[in-house]
């Protein structure tokens, strides 16, 4: 799948990975990096990305991290795309591993807990990101979502939108519109989800954000508590 917003993770583990041991992020850079993994702030991740290198930054990571071969950049010609990054859903439980069993602490720390503060519109583009796990169960739950190709939208108390990341690629699927949800949920990020959806050039947010929620319910996820009355 296009990663859409869920490459976010890997931007911000590249900007970590040599800043050891204290792991201090700069003054200049804190709003913007709170922003990006809690909101989702799409300015704040192409300042990182193209200051760290664009798509080198998905290389050296699926390197690092031991990611498949189906782990790979945007396309050349559109390399600015971040959320053009090929992802699947077994890199990204790879990607959570990471996180959980060997990162150091305060990487750890830094990206759980913005993913644990995660806020209902997205910072840039004012999507209601709270669908999938963020809505098929009780806190506490870190989220990562991804979202792409669904045009002007107005859902839940968020303002109307655009997304323009459409196009066509030989082997990842650019054009249908992607919803994502990614994260842990229950105590102690007791499991890991990943779910990656495409929906049908045509489909509204609505519909998809409905879909997504009702399939992330579906799941039998140890730890995970589901709201009272919540149905599938």
């Amino acid at each position: 799948f296009r990663s859409a917003s869920v490459v976010k993770l890997l931007i911000a583990l590249d900007y970590l990975w040599n800043r050891g041991p204290d792991y201090q992020i700069p003054s200049g850079d804190q709003a913007k990096w709170n922003s990006m993994l809690r909101s989702s702030d799409d300015d704040a991740a192409s300042e990182f990305w193209v200051r760290n290198g664009r798509g080198s930054i998905v290389t050296r990571m699926a390197r690092e991290l031991s990611l498949s071969s189906n782990t790979t950049p945007p396309p050349a010609n559109q390399d600015g795309m971040w959320g053009y990054t090929a992802l699947t859903a077994a890199d990204t439980v790879k990607i959570y591993r990471y996180l959980l069993d060997t990162a150091p602490a305060r990487v750890r720390e830094l990206i759980m807990g913005n993913l644990k503060q995660s806020t209902r519109c997205s910072a840039t583009d004012h999507f209601d990101q709270h669908f999938g796990i963020a809505g098929a169960f009780n806190k506490p739950w870190a989220v990562k979502q991804g979202w792409s190709g669904f045009g002007d939208i107005e859902q839940g108390t968020c303002r109307p939108a655009t997304s323009a990341l459409n196009g066509k690629a030989a082997s990842v699927d650019l054009t249908k519109p992607a919803l994502h949800t990614t994260g842990t949920v229950g105590s102690g990020d007791r499991s890991i989800v990943a779910v990656y959806t495409l929906h049908d050039v045509g489909t509204s947010y609505g519909k998809a954000y409905t879909d997504l929620g009702r399939l992330t319910r579906s799941l039998t996820v140890p730890g995970g508590v589901r709201p009272a009355g919540t149905w599938f």
